[in-house]
């Protein structure tokens, strides 16, 4: 796919992916808001500036493959996808509809492009660090990409795969995690504790990188960093704003899995226009 290096539109197209967000969410009655509002930036960094993929070739052998280990944010996963060309734009008006491929967390056999079925947290980093063992094996110069949230740091088995990734040393493995500080229940700070969590990467002898993760310019350079670190994997620990955009929304942890209501969603749209103009300078009536 070819890449776009111009800011202003992948800023854009993130402000495309959220009203589809919010769209998505009042037409399915159902859904997480917070998240995918806030990682809207990241993935469309990802999908149009970073990856090597191709939307008409889902399956083509050579492609960087991207695990989504925090799948309730698939609303902003389907909606990037949808943009990049993998399926109609109008398909996504299904989400969470019987017989829609767009399920609550992505089901990899339902829809082309997805690598992994998610769901239960803090599975999606072993499957991460399997596949980039698996492609060193095969001496395949793809890279792997994971997406993973603050909150399923609170599992175990995240640690065993950092540790894991650490001793193979998977320098072809990128890991980006969400830093939104709230989980369903509350503020991560409040439910467990994680900081410091740059130290604790560093201490199993991660590279670490932190960045804000609405800077698209600093996004990509961090990603494109990782590629160049070739004695350890590298973890992006990524500061974002839950609810981006939205302005009752943003750093409330009540909106973590909720949609809104066609009320709240008109509102929402009304803002996430205004950014707009502000990104094309352009006056909103």
């Amino acid at each position: 796919m070819r890449k776009i290096s111009d800011i202003k539109k992948l800023q854009l197209i993130a402000n495309t992916v959220r009203q589809d967000v919010i769209k998505m969410l009042v037409a399915g009655g159902s859904g997480h808001s917070a998240g995918p509002l806030g990682m809207a930036d990241i993935l469309v960094a990802l999908y149009f500036n970073v990856l090597h993929h191709k939307p008409e070739e889902p399956n083509w052998v050579d492609r960087d493959r991207l695990v989504l280990s925090n799948g309730h944010i698939c609303p902003a996963l389907y909606a990037v996808m949808a943009e990049a060309g993998y399926f109609p734009v109008e398909e996504l008006m299904t989400l969470r509809q019987f017989g829609s491929r767009l399920q609550g967390h992505p089901h990899r056999l339902s829809l082309p492009g997805l690598e992994t079925t998610s769901g239960p947290l803090g599975s999606g980093l072993s499957q991460a660090v399997g596949m980039a063992l698996a492609a060193r094996m095969d001496k395949k110069k793809i890279r792997i990409y994971c997406l993973t949230s603050d909150g399923e740091h609170d599992a175990g088995n995240t640690w065993e795969a950092v540790l894991l990734a650490a001793k193979y040393k998977l320098n072809n493995l990128s890991v980006i995690v969400d830093r939104n500080n709230i989980q369903i229940d509350g503020f991560t700070e409040d439910v467990l504790p994680l900081e410091p969590l740059r130290k604790k990467y560093e201490s199993f002898n991660w590279h670490v990188l932190e960045v804000d993760g609405h800077n698209m310019r600093h996004v990509i350079d961090a990603l494109n960093e990782s590629e160049t670190i070739h004695e350890k994997p590298t973890v992006i620990i990524a500061h974002t704003t839950p609810g981006k955009g939205v302005s009752f929304m943003e750093n409330d942890y009540q909106w973590h899995g909720k949609p809104p209501t066609p009320e709240q969603a008109r509102n929402a749209l009304k803002e996430l226009e205004k950014h707009r103009s502000r990104i094309t300078g352009e006056k909103h009536g």
